[in-house]
């Protein structure tokens, strides 16, 4: 098969896109960062430039991979921060990237895929599309965003034979977490905020250099699975406290859920989640 992997420069893009070769697929890993995606060439994987925010690259990307069997939406980050204070520039482009950009090549994948009568596209999204994490504000929008967006695609291309699938990672170590937290101290500091963001980035910072969370690998073998399986599921939830997490969400009355992540911090409630 013929897979795109976007946001392959790091963390689980880089992982899944040299599992996928690994296994004899012919995989393109796309990201903004091209020189960090060079270690991936002894695997067999083909680095492309991709920016998900620009028409020009997405473009550009397509006509240098080609039709694809499967596309891998993983490109995104967490901007975390109060939603009086993170810039609308800054909330917009979380949605540009981790959404429009998703929904963009989607679009320019599915009328070839549409037509062959198969196809599978994977949208990473995250446990924070279905529970509202302290802080994760703008982050939490736009993955509950992916989650819609994937539901109502999955309904239309299921008459064209086309398989979309949700993978909902739980709290993963990558750098992410460490991006999100930088984020949350820079827009809070010199704010009403500024205390309570310093304490929640600072437990970010600490227990997403832990080993307690979980390794890229166990979304890979996910991410595998729904490319590969027969009848893939339309969901998977890898990774530290993912299930625990979307069903405490739903069982607990709501000011429960609000009280136990404004006191413990999202961070913290992941941790515990994984353990129950």
């Amino acid at each position: 098969m013929k897979i795109l992997v976007t946001g392959a420069s790091s963390g689980i893009g880089f992982d899944t896109a040299r599992a996928l070769a690994r296994l004899g697929h012919e995989v393109y890993g796309a990201a903004r960062r091209v020189a960090r995606m060079e270690p991936l060439k002894a695997d067999g994987v083909i680095p492309v430039a991709l920016d998900v925010t620009s028409e020009e690259s997405l473009q550009a990307c397509l006509a240098t991979v080609g039709p694809v069997d499967v596309l891998v939406n993983n490109a995104g980050y967490g901007y975390f921060g109060p939603i009086e204070t993170v810039p609308m520039e800054e909330a917009r482009r979380q949605l540009e990237v981790n959404l429009f950009g998703l929904a963009r090549l989607c679009q320019l994948v599915l009328p070839v895929m549409r037509e062959r009568g198969s196809g599978r596209i994977i949208n990473i999204s995250s446990v924070a599309g279905k529970a509202v994490l302290n802080f994760g504000g703008w982050y939490n929008v736009s993955k509950f965003a992916v989650e819609a967006f994937s539901d109502a695609l999955r309904i239309e291309m299921k008459p064209f034979g086309v398989k979309v699938v949700l993978i909902e990672p739980g709290s993963i170590l990558t750098e992410w977490g460490h991006i999100a937290a930088n984020h949350l101290s820079s827009c809070t500091a010199g704010t009403a905020y500024e205390l309570s963001g310093a304490n929640e980035a600072a437990a970010m910072h600490k227990i997403y250099s832990l080993q307690v969370l979980s390794a890229p690998s166990v979304v890979t073998r996910a991410i595998v699975k729904a490319a590969t399986a027969r009848r893939p599921r339309t969901r998977y939830r890898p990774g530290l406290g993912a299930s625990n997490i979307v069903f405490w969400h739903a069982v607990l009355p709501t000011r429960w859920w609000d009280a136990l992540v404004r006191q413990m911090g999202s961070s913290r409630v992941a941790r515990i989640a994984g353990k129950l």
